[in-house]
């Protein structure tokens, strides 16, 4: 059965022989990891911008093209652990190169669907994407030495955040200027030059082998457990929470994920390794984890469109273009990623849990803008760019933390459940989010009022005093720490 040893990193990568002895930079390995992860990063938000033309196109509704993020984000929760775990065991490089593969055929699928069906389909099948993240962080820790892993970590996880922005830009750049299947076209070119890069660029460690088996049993139950869960929290805005299809998905994934995790405590070699739950640090990060997503992540991520191109008619909002909306997002998500060395940095010398503080209290700013100053562009401005660089510290902490607490091995299988975490905490904020907004309405508008928009900015604020809560309950240092 597997233990839990102790978390040192080495303190320089072990020497390769053979056609695996090539000698590359930590700056070059972190430039190819972080344009790998860029492809993740699009597959998830590229597809938002796109959703009203695909409903005009086809003559469709937007719960139907809603299924083209939701059957994305089912297959990407279950892949990040998944995966990570293969990785962990065959070699992440390996696992990469199939992934990449079969994101590329999944927006191919999608750039020639005829049909709202076919795209959804390809969209599933893209989202196997969701464990590119994990396997990138896990090779970081592979291949550098570790004190250049902190900074590693924080450079490729704002990454995703600032390609993300990027993304939904680009995105709508293409729509009117193109059309919707030119997003596919894109993501497949893209994904494979990132696959070219991982067969061509990136080191690969020699094959090692392993005595250890697949739990074919955990993967399948764990997959539709958690497709379950977050499908009821995806839909549960559409539904309402207390709709009985709302409930029985959801209690139906948790009985199924409890009687997972008691075959996972019993077979040998399990997908996941859920006595890693027991380390107190793992613990209190992947609730830090879940505050985070419920609060800043989840809620972040769905008003500030909603403020910036609600017109100005309404109680509040700027009548933005998407346009000019998704620019000033990216000018303020690049000022946010221009701050991830720093997070990286003072991972390595204090530890991450300072970061993960930083990060919160500026959401708690963030918060105070959203009520006082939603009402002008500067002012929006100015909490985009405080989330931005508070998402620069506090998301890019995170996965540092579980780095310094599990060992090498376990790497991509404990950051690849974090992203599950995250991946449910923030479909649970935005559903609150929504549900908050749709209850301030007037009577007889559908327009959510000031004080919605107030009550949802006090969601993010308690996230984020519960996330500064769980990071001071953390131990000082780091295992970076000189």
């Amino acid at each position: 059965m597997t233990t839990i040893p102790d978390p040192i990193a080495p303190a320089k990568p072990v020497p390769l022989a053979g056609r695996y002895n090539r000698n590359r930079s930590a700056a070059f390995i972190i430039t190819i990891l972080v344009l790998v992860e860029i492809i993740s990063a699009f597959e998830t938000s590229m597809v938002f911008a796109a959703i009203p033309t695909i409903i005009a196109d086809f003559g469709s509704d937007a719960a139907t093209v809603g299924w083209a993020v939701t059957a994305f984000l089912l297959v990407a929760a279950a892949s990040a652990a998944v995966c990570g775990r293969l990785g962990d065991m065959f070699g992440r490089e390996r696992v990469l190169v199939v992934i990449l593969a079969t994101a590329t055929i999944g927006s191919l699928v999608s750039a020639l669907g005829d049909s709202v069906n076919t795209i959804i389909a390809g969209r599933a099948i893209q989202g196997v994407a969701g464990a590119i993240l994990p396997l990138c962080i896990g090779l970081a820790r592979e291949h550098l030495t570790k004190d250049r892993v902190p900074v590693a970590i924080a450079i490729i996880s704002g990454s995703a955040v600032a390609a993300g922005a990027a993304s939904a830009y680009i995105a709508g750049l293409m729509i009117d200027h193109a059309s919707w299947h030119m997003i596919f076209i894109v993501a497949a070119v893209y994904a494979t030059f990132a696959l070219l890069l991982v067969l061509f660029a990136l080191p690969w460690r020699p094959p090692v082998g392993t005595t250890q088996k697949v739990d074919y049993v955990g993967t399948i139950v764990f997959a539709p457990a958690i497709a379950a869960i977050l499908l009821g929290i995806n839909k549960s805005s559409t539904w309402g929470w207390s709709d009985p299809k709302t409930i029985g998905l959801i209690v139906t994934g948790l009985v199924a994920m409890a009687l997972w995790v008691v075959w996972e405590l019993r077979v040998t070699d399990p997908i996941a390794n859920v006595r890693l739950f027991t380390n107190r640090k793992v613990a209190l990060t992947m609730l830090a984890t879940l505050a985070a997503a419920v609060g800043p992540f989840g809620i972040g991520n769905m008003i500030t469109p909603l403020v910036l191109q609600s017109p100005t008619t309404a109680p509040y909002g700027l009548g933005m273009s998407p346009t000019d909306a998704g620019l000033l997002a990216l000018i303020g998500a690049l000022i946010g990623f221009a701050f991830t060395p720093l997070s990286g940095r003072l991972t390595r010398t204090v530890g991450s849990r300072a970061s993960l503080i930083v990060g919160g209290l500026l959401y708690v700013v963030v918060a105070i803008l959203l009520v006082t100053s939603h009402d002008s562009i500067g002012g929006m401005f100015a909490m985009v760019t405080t989330a931005s660089i508070a998402t620069a510290f506090a998301y890019t902490a995170l996965p540092n933390l579980i780095v310094e607490a599990v060992p090498v091995d376990n790497t991509s299988e404990a950051t690849g459940l974090q992203t599950v975490i995250r991946t449910a905490g923030q479909g649970i904020g935005t559903s609150i989010g929504t549900t908050v907004l749709a209850a301030s309405a007037v009577a007889g508008s559908i327009a959510p009022t000031v004080a919605g928009l107030n009550a949802v900015a006090g969601i993010i604020f308690a996230g984020a005093v519960v996330t500064v809560g769980l990071a001071l309950m953390l131990r000082r240092g780091s295992v970076y720490a000189h």
